[in-house]
């Protein structure tokens, strides 16, 4: 999928060496083996038994690891009963629509005005630079870097608060997936657990594209990794569903496709769906929908080939309700190539009559018509769609598809519990509302246990005061206050690195001192006037501060 700065992707075009089925077999496996320890490992297994866990534990995935490397064949025939047992359960098509977690500016998707399909998922998690098996946000930010910068593990707590789910993507087009940089097993294993345990997520999304779908040594470590991920966590009595995301061309998906969906049910993971790219097929499509429902069609009829041939039984019915697609709304970055809200009616009808597993869009940053800095028409843009339509216009089509991820994997949403509380200065990450205080614009301040953001200047609106519509607070809710937090702290100067401010001391523009151990500048000429009486007036203060309190704008 395209990113803020990703090239076009290159894909096959029409009739170039579409590969049937039956004729893409397996590459042969290099087989992972860890040695393990019986005693440890008939250990585990008593303590399962008597203390079930809901969250991975990272030791014990390693250790079925080792067991999976071993056991292929077993593991084959435990999918097999796991799947041919669904068999005939058609669960209700659900949308969710991925968010480029990223991307300037950060789209707030906790915020039902911005997201009302209340399920998302973010991408992209890759592999960090200069540290292969770290994951990370876009190559951008570490989990823990994005949970400070991009506010996510809060925003994440807020739409489970709301009953919304979040399906975290690893891959896309652009920065490298985890498992072409990360080659040892296990500590991949350990990276993809890592970020599983975080946001504590039961259905996962694999992107795989570009150098990645070619690459059959990261599509072996991956298979095996996520084998032993969904091991541990059957082991421990829950269900981790493992979305394919993988390009099709309007004849369906290419050998490098097939080939990974193979490695993974040749590995014995439980495959929740293929999730069909359906985008920049390369060709000039006047009309857009025809070719994306061929490749959805021929995608059924590969998959109801590939299927049987590890021991997977499933109606024509099952293998739709096993199929998902997405669509680069608007303009594709192949030129000549648009989706337009007409398309997303007609896909939104085909999904849902034959029982499609899911629908997604490239992106929910991008619905909305393009501003007058941009053609309405025809424009490729990361925020915009380049196409005529409404706000959210997409999402709403798509979101008439009433299903949940959660419960098409039979799992339950982990959700945040939201409760109203005094709130405590020992434990706020930014400043505590206070109904004398200024606010300036993108000012973070703590109320009620939640953090709320400032969307303009602002002084003695409280940001708990519920309004019908959104643009009636000058506050955007962020989420909630999470356990861990504590009191934002500024970083003083010794004493004598700036003078200290005195009353009786006239100071010239860029004068600097030190007034209770933080350093300010003068702005203009000024004497008896104290640079306290800045956070309340800042504009009229002669003083500008050179440091910031966690939840302040920064200053220019």
């Amino acid at each position: 999928m395209a990113t803020e700065d990703a090239d076009s992707r290159q894909l096959p075009r029409r009739g170039d060496g579409a590969v049937e089925p039956g004729a893409c077999p397996v590459p042969p496996r290099a087989v992972v083996s860890a040695p393990s320890d019986p005693a440890e490992d008939d250990g585990d297994e008593d303590e399962d038994e008597e203390q079930p866990r809901q969250q991975l534990s990272l030791l014990r995935v390693l250790l079925a690891l080792a067991l999976v490397a071993g056991i292929a064949i077993g593991s084959a025939a435990w999918i097999r009963g796991a799947v041919a047992t669904a068999g005939g359960k058609v669960s209700p098509s659900w949308f969710a629509p991925y968010v480029d977690a990223t991307l300037t500016p950060t789209y707030q998707f906790q915020d039902p005005a911005y997201e009302p399909a209340r399920q998302v998922v973010l991408g992209f998690i890759v592999s960090q630079p200069g540290s292969a098996c770290t994951p990370s946000w876009g190559g951008a930010y570490s989990l823990d870097q994005a949970a400070q910068a991009l506010n996510l593990d809060r925003r994440i707590a807020e739409l489970r608060a709301e009953g919304g789910g979040v399906i975290v993507s690893f891959g896309g087009q652009a920065n490298t997936e985890l498992a072409v940089d990360c080659t040892d097993t296990k500590k991949l294993t350990a990276a993809y657990a890592s970020v599983i345990e975080r946001y504590h997520l039961t259905t996962i999304d694999l992107d795989i594209e570009g150098a990645a779908s070619s690459n059959w040594g990261s599509i072996e470590r991956r298979a095996v990794a996520i084998k032993a991920l969904q091991s541990q966590v059957h082991a421990e009595h829950g269900h981790l569903a493992v979305w394919l995301t993988l390009p099709v061309a309007p004849n369906g998906m290419q050998a490098d496709a097939i080939s990974v969906i193979d490695a993974m049910l040749h590995e014995g993971v439980d495959v929740a769906g293929v999730n069909a790219m359906t985008m920049d097929f390369g060709v000039s499509e006047a009309d857009m929908i025809g070719p994306v429902e061929q490749a959805l069609t021929d995608t059924h009829r590969q998959l109801s080939a590939i299927f049987p041939r590890y021991g997977i039984q499933l109606s024509s019915k099952d293998v739709w309700n096993k199929i998902g697609a997405t669509v680069m709304i608007g303009q594709n970055d192949s030129a000549g190539e648009q989706f337009t809200v007409a398309d997303a009616s007609q896909l939104e009808s085909f999904a849902a009559s034959n029982s499609m597993a899911r629908l997604s869009m490239w992106s929910l940053n991008r619905d909305a018509r393009c501003g007058t800095s941009y053609a309405e028409i025809g424009v490729h843009a990361n925020t915009c769609s380049g196409v005529a339509e409404d706000s959210l216009q997409f999402a709403h089509i798509f979101g008439k598809l009433q299903g949940t991820a959660a419960a098409a994997a039979g799992t339950v949403t982990p959700q945040a519990v939201k409760t109203v509380t005094a709130d405590n200065p020992a434990t706020s990450p930014y400043p505590i509302w206070q109904p004398a205080d200024p606010y300036e614009t993108g000012y973070k301040v703590v109320r009620f246990g939640s953090v709320y953001q400032a969307k303009w200047y602002n002084e003695g609106q409280d940001p708990a005061i519920q309004t019908q519509y959104p643009w009636q607070t000058p506050w955007l809710l962020i989420g909630p206050v999470l356990p861990g937090d504590h009191a934002p702290t500024t970083t003083t100067l010794a004493p004598g690195m700036y003078p200290a401010w005195s009353p009786k001391s006239a100071y010239t523009p860029g004068t600097k001192v030190l007034f209770d151990g933080e350093p300010y500048q003068a702005k203009w000429y000024n004497q008896a006037t104290s640079p306290a009486a800045e956070p309340t007036d800042p504009s009229g203060s002669p003083w500008k501060p050179l440091f910031s309190i966690p939840g302040e704008p920064s200053n220019p």
